[in-house]
């Protein structure tokens, strides 16, 4: 006897054609069909030294790019894209202050192809680069817009009047900047007892104290967040603004940021920045964090050839070192020659010990505005602090994490008090300290 379970021919027919056609209908839909990807956010971040846009999605994204001239523009077209509201209402606003953008735009290019646009002002050198998911982002694309002239940041230094010359009408001439600054050396050329100098000098004219001044974090790495909302970035640009206006206030002394708004600046950078401009010191300003909202006080830190001073002090490190993560550092660009050493040469060791000093000598006068987190200066690996000729500390101002400290930070006038504090162990340091052979830098007095 027949199976009755088994179907007839044509009932078999039938059911493969039903099959079929559920699964090309399942295709076409909308349910079926693979998944474009969504854009999460769109964000710019635009600064004369150059100009960041980062694009985050939810999964890896898969790009190509172009130049096109006449006018100038780049182009980016992003596969399996989905054109959403992001897409379709770019920033805008921030396009007239941008030196480089003139607008960005986006359409469908194609099938499955969504191009993004950006119109230039000028001709710049795009490095374009995908990061993986960390901290609260997903994956990212950064499109970072460098000018294909780079800024020389000792010109810009030289040509900028401080507050006291500009008030008397004395702003450098080309001949009196020439005399103040000279070309950098190349690192391999700069000699322990050349860090302050380096070059030749005119000995009849007395070269500026420069300090290099580090807002710690910016742009796409915000830093520690308080609990009402405070970002480190804000706070620690907030307090180098006004220990940069102090500074250049001062006689025989002037200073440069590393970063003057709101942008990220990876590490190496900052080191890169503080050197071609022959600081004769590097202070990186921070608010620190804890878990447990009761840690208070300031603290200075400095390098450590051997390791951290505490286990407070390494985990300090290892989250202000992991701000390269946050912000986003190009690894195929950042490759340096200094800094990829791996031991400290004998000039390290003498620009620690001076930096041990200057940080002694900020400390103390920290400890009159805020209680101190230790009483000692604290070391440990920090890579902004690896300039190998340059003495560099790290303070941390107060702790974010602490509601009370948090909301000191945020006060204008425990901003000027942090400035002043750090200021007066700046100029105690530099007078307590005779200058280098050769180096003819201006006296200052305690």
């Amino acid at each position: 006897m027949p199976d009755d379970s088994t179907p007839s021919p044509r009932t078999a027919r039938r059911q493969l054609l039903k099959a079929a056609g559920a699964t090309f209908a399942l295709l076409i839909s909308p349910l079926g069909r693979a998944a474009e990807a969504s854009i999460l956010a769109v964000r710019v971040w635009p600064a004369a030294d150059y100009t960041r846009i980062t694009l985050e999605g939810k999964v890896p994204f898969r790009f190509t790019s172009q130049i096109v001239k006449n006018p100038e523009r780049l182009v980016l077209d992003l596969e399996g894209v989905e054109f959403n509201s992001i897409l379709q209402n770019l920033p805008s606003a921030i396009t007239e202050a941008d030196p480089y953008i003139q607008l960005i735009r986006a359409g469908r290019n194609r099938p499955g192809v969504v191009r993004l646009v950006v119109e230039l002002k000028a001709e710049i050198n795009p490095q374009i680069f995908d990061l993986p998911p960390i901290g609260t982002y997903g994956h990212r694309l950064v499109v970072d817009l460098y000018p294909a002239a780079p800024q020389d940041p000792l010109l810009a230094l030289i040509q900028k009047p401080g507050p006291a010359e500009a008030a008397a009408g004395n702003a450098p001439t080309p001949e009196r900047a020439s005399a103040d600054s000279a070309a950098p050396q190349p690192a391999s050329q700069t000699r322990p007892n050349d860090r302050r100098g380096g070059g030749r000098r005119d000995n009849d004219v007395a070269r500026l104290v420069t300090i290099a001044l580090d807002p710690g974090h910016g742009g796409e790495d915000p830093g520690a967040i308080g609990a009402a909302g405070s970002q480190e970035k804000h706070v620690t640009m907030e307090i180098a603004r006004r220990l940069k206006a102090k500074i250049d206030a001062q006689p025989n002394m002037r200073a440069m940021l590393t970063r003057d708004d709101d942008y990220f600046v990876p590490l190496h950078q900052r080191v890169i920045k503080a050197r071609r401009v022959q600081a004769d010191l590097f202070v990186s300003i921070h608010a620190d964090a804890f878990v447990r909202p009761d840690a208070r006080g300031s603290s200075v830190f400095v390098l450590s050839e051997r390791g951290a001073s505490s286990a407070a002090a390494r985990y300090l490190a290892q989250r202000e070192n992991d701000a390269d993560l946050v912000g986003g550092v190009n690894i195929a660009g950042a490759r340096d020659g200094h800094l990829a050493r791996t031991l400290l040469d004998l000039s390290q060791t003498a620009t620690i010990n001076d930096s041990l000093r200057v940080g002694k000598a900020v400390l103390s006068e920290l400890g009159s505005i805020n209680t101190l987190h230790k009483d000692g200066v604290e070391q440990a690996g920090f890579a902004v602090l690896k300039a190998p000729d340059i003495p560099s500390i790290l303070v941390e101002t107060a702790f974010i994490s602490n509601p009370e400290e948090e909301r000191r930070l945020n006060d204008d006038a425990y901003q000027d008090k942090m400035a002043n504090a750090i200021l007066k162990g700046i100029r105690k340091y530099f007078a307590d300290t005779p200058a280098p052979p050769r180096t003819n830098i201006a006296r200052l007095d305690s």
